[in-house]
């Protein structure tokens, strides 16, 4: 079987996971949390953002970067806010912990706000919103490393911030509404992965060194490096520049740990709130509006034979259906790559489907 064909059975990419996690030393309850949010990016389809990160996680834990065990620790707590330190737990785990009591104090607050300073990567944004979403609440994260920086200013030629992601999970009388996007043209995972297959973007979306627009994601590992245009690009990156304002703001500079400590570990600074929408005009109100405008888009047809209006996280959702159904299909370089750790490590090695 091609491997660009392989698929896996959900549940045997999740033990795989965990096992090479929990073989590194990290607590089994919490590598199962961290390889089921890993997982969970690829059945939606991000692929830069799943198992291809099983890889550098491991390297980090071999550096000794990312602590295997443990809880996060709250450094203030004031009425429905609450500031924890992740200690460079791993970000799956510390996302899913915070979320977890923030559904504790809800009922109580209607909504709740954490900020996280010194997670480790937290992943797939995506990947934490339909949980919430299917308990009927809108949730809101964003994500910033200020150990990091890829991401030029609007106007500027030397990177200042990471990609700075942000996701919102909307409930409806239907199917979720599941946004994910960067305040950045791209990410880092996604030039990386074109890189290393020597291929290019189909449109400038990143600068030299020099400020010239570039396709090629390999000035990003020249020195001195290029960068990634904010979101928005050369005419209108203004608009993605002030997002990453914000998620930088929202983020690091609310959690009191932020690029002024010049933190040198791979990390995450997040910003994760919780809203009930009884709280304000009510439930029914609430789904009826976002059902209503979800169709409303859906029905404002398109300009192109064939296509479609499509809502955020639409073809994730289904994509995930057909995946949990099917098989996984993994981005062609992972399971290679993953191959090595395992023979290290000492963990079987799924076998694709039909094998």
């Amino acid at each position: 079987m091609k491997n660009e064909e392989a698929r896996y059975l959900h549940a045997d990419l999740k033990r795989f996971a965990a096992e090479l996690l929990c073989q590194s030393g990290m607590k089994s309850s919490i590598s199962e949390v961290v390889a089921d949010v890993l997982v969970e990016g690829d059945l939606l389809g991000k692929s830069t953002h799943g198992l291809q990160l099983l890889g550098p996680y491991l390297k980090s834990i071999a550096a000794g970067e990312m602590k295997l065990s443990g809880t996060p620790r709250i450094l203030k707590q004031k009425a429905g806010n609450t500031t924890m330190d992740g200690e460079y737990l791993p970000g799956p785990f510390v996302v899913r912990h915070a979320v977890e009591q923030a559904l504790e104090r809800i009922g109580e607050f209607g909504v709740v706000t954490t900020v996280i300073r010194r997670s480790h990567h937290i992943a797939c944004l995506q990947a934490y919103l339909k949980p919430v979403t299917d308990l009927g609440y809108m949730m809101v994260l964003m994500s910033s490393d200020p150990s990091a920086k890829s991401v030029s200013a609007y106007g500027g030629v030397k990177p200042v911030c990471t990609p700075n992601p942000f996701a919102v999970g909307i409930p409806t009388s239907k199917d979720p509404i599941l946004i994910d996007v960067s305040a950045s043209t791209t990410t880092n995972g996604r030039s990386m992965q074109l890189h290393k297959l020597g291929e290019t973007f189909s449109s400038p979306c990143l600068l030299t060194s020099e400020g010239a627009p570039t396709n090629d994601p390999g000035v990003l590992f020249a020195e001195p490096p290029g960068t990634i245009q904010p979101l928005g690009g050369m005419d209108f990156g203004h608009k993605g520049f002030a997002l990453a304002i914000l998620v930088e703001t929202l983020t690091s500079a609310l959690s009191g740990y932020g690029r002024v400590d010049a933190p040198k570990q791979w990390g995450s600074s997040v910003y994760l709130q919780l809203i009930d929408p009884e709280c304000f005009g009510g439930v029914e109100n609430y789904r009826s509006e976002t059902a209503f405008f979800a169709e409303t888009c859906r029905a404002s047809g398109s300009g192109s034979p064939g296509a479609s209006v499509r809502m955020p996280g639409e073809q994730g959702l289904e994509r995930r259906a057909s995946q949990l159904k099917d098989g996984v299909r993994l981005y062609p370089a992972i399971m290679p790559s993953l191959e090595k750790w395992a023979s290290q490590l000492g963990v079987e090695v799924p076998r694709p489907i039909g094998s």
